[in-house]
């Protein structure tokens, strides 16, 4: 089988193109970037609800309401990570 070097090329060249991915736009974004930025944004609530109430700035009710739900995430964020964990290393004693 004799295999050209241009030849190669344009498949190459064609086959990169099929691979680029589809803009997306806001609606069907990637569920894991928004479930990220859900998390990371509850967080930094809750941090700029502390700092405020260390301040004088906030009522202990907004504090404590904006922990529990820093806290609730994090446990969230938590057992999905062992899920994950333990999904993998099921997967890695599958025999092959």
């Amino acid at each position: 089988m004799d295999i050209r070097s241009t030849l190669a090329a344009q498949h190459y060249a064609a086959s990169r193109q099929a691979a680029i991915p589809a803009p997306q736009n806001e609606q069907s974004a990637n569920p894991f970037a928004t479930t990220a930025s859900s998390f990371a944004d509850t967080v930094a609530q809750g941090e700029r609800t502390a700092m405020a109430a260390l301040s004088g700035n906030a009522d202990p009710h907004a504090l404590v309401q904006a922990l529990a739900q820093t806290e609730l995430a994090v446990e969230t964020a938590v057992t999905v990570r062992d899920k994950v964990v333990e999904a993998y290393q099921e997967i890695l004693r599958m025999p092959v």
